[in-house]
């Protein structure tokens, strides 16, 4: 009597046997191929099976297609947006086909897959609106990788990605800002270095009304060139139609209430670092008009002069002197050490 597994083709082995007997290898892997199907988890295996292999395919797609999508589309973000398209059609492929070899049918996966897109663009329809704000972003070209903007809260940074839900901007403190799309859309983003790094900063300044006006504008311009950060001169600067002095020009502002106020306008060869340029520059006028004493040049500041009249009613005011004054403090210091 012999002993062992019976050969049945409920196993593996017996549908193998089976299906060889009846001739044919592919039906044989195929009969073989279905019945395992029939196995809990089998079917999800395969699903991630191919899955896997999409990930990696994509991986190698993406690589191949880099340089020549690069040479393609000029702008970094385009490139890398329609990269990572490409990534998401490879993976999708692949995951169809895996659920096609699981044996579910491809128009059932069609209808799933209509209607589950249906009720998730109910329930994310942000998402789908900075999708769309993405790809005006895109198009519309306000910005691109590696430019340094602006955001409405005064917030400076440098864009480090664009994608089609969001740009993320590095700024200028070491922290990240992830802003929608639909955000950048329809709020006002200043782009600092889009074409022309060079960017013009202004400085007022009040001088007194007896100081030399002409001598203090020219004085003012020679350090604000002095400073390295600060284009000295050269062709003008053009924006727009009109062309603007590149060297550093100071106008007569206004005539205030305790001074004459002198704009100096400056370009920065960049727009990186403002505020250090700014005191780069205020500390070269400092210097220039107050080492030396023969400028006839004076910052001007608030002066209060109190008048009394008839109708001002009485003010008692008394003169003293230094020793005076010195004489009562070391008298209110010693009585106060009595007291202790």
């Amino acid at each position: 009597m012999q002993t062992g597994p019976p050969a049945t083709a409920d196993t593996l082995a017996g549908v193998l046997a089976q299906a060889a007997a009846d001739g044919g290898l592919v039906s044989t892997l195929a009969n073989a191929y279905e019945r395992a199907l029939g196995f809990p988890g089998v079917s999800v295996a395969v699903i991630l099976l191919f899955l896997v292999v999409g990930v990696v395919a994509a991986t190698y797609v993406v690589r191949l297609l880099g340089r020549p999508v690069a040479k393609r589309f000029a702008r970094e973000s385009v490139a890398q947006v329609v990269l990572r398209g490409v990534r998401a059609a490879v993976v999708l492929l692949f995951g169809f086909a895996g659920l096609n070899a699981a044996g579910f049918e491809l128009g059932n996966i069609v209808l799933s897959v209509g209607v589950f897109s249906a009720v998730v663009g109910i329930i994310l329809a942000p998402i789908v609106g900075s999708v769309i704000s993405g790809l005006f972003v895109l198009a519309d070209q306000p910005f691109e990788i590696g430019d340094m903007v602006e955001l409405p809260d005064g917030t400076r940074g440098f864009v480090e990605d664009i994608t089609l839900r969001y740009t993320k901007i590095f700024t200028v403190d070491n922290t990240f800002e992830v802003i929608p799309n639909s955000y950048v859309r329809d709020h006002r983003v200043t782009n600092l270095s889009a074409e022309d790094e060079r960017t013009r900063l202004t400085l007022p300044i009040l001088v007194t009304y007896e100081s030399d006006i002409a001598r203090a504008r020219s004085l003012i311009e020679r350090a604000a060139a002095s400073c390295e950060a600060v284009i000295e001169g050269g062709p003008g600067v053009r924006i727009g139609v009109a062309r603007y002095p590149a060297k550093p020009t100071c106008y007569i502002d206004s005539f205030g209430d305790h001074g004459v106020e002198i704009t100096l306008r400056y370009w920065a060869r960049n727009p990186y670092k403002p505020l250090t340029v700014r005191s780069q520059v205020q500390t070269a006028v400092w210097n220039i008009l107050e080492d030396d004493p023969d400028i006839d040049v004076e910052f001007a500041y608030p002066h209060s002069h109190l008048v009394f009249d008839d109708t001002s009613g009485v003010a008692q005011v008394a003169m003293r002197d230094h020793a005076t004054v010195d004489h009562d403090r070391g008298t209110h210091a010693h009585d106060d050490s009595t007291e202790n």
